[in-house]
């Protein structure tokens, strides 16, 4: 028996996903390199723009370069501080120590605050 199925609505595609946006899980990994005054500032930037604009959205996982190079080395991290984000696609990096927040924002791909 063949099944007829019937085309997908390109708009309603573009309706669901506008309706998901903003919604998604982000998986973010920040790349330190000790804990020097550059990386507990990268840190700390990092968690407050994710607690004002994701709150409840996000994972955040903390690598020192030092103490796992291994892991640095398959991402191929040349630089640190340096911010993944790795969900939602795509993939971004934001490198160095996240003072300019609008940098970060749309890195992340977050809409800045009105």
């Amino acid at each position: 028996m063949i099944k007829s199925t019937k085309p997908k609505n390109p708009f309603a595609i573009l309706d669901n996903a506008q309706k998901k946006k903003g919604k998604e899980k982000y998986l973010l990994r920040l790349y330190i390199s000790g804990i020097t005054p550059r990386s507990t500032t990268a840190i700390e930037r990092v968690k407050r723009i994710c607690e004002e604009r994701l709150a409840g959205r996000y994972d955040l996982e903390v690598v020192d370069i030092y103490q796992q190079p291994l892991l640095a080395k398959s991402e191929q991290i040349i630089a640190a501080p340096t911010l993944l984000k790795k969900l939602p696609l795509p993939l971004r990096r934001i490198i160095g120590d996240m003072s300019n927040e609008d940098r970060v924002v749309l890195g992340l791909d977050l809409q800045p605050l009105q």
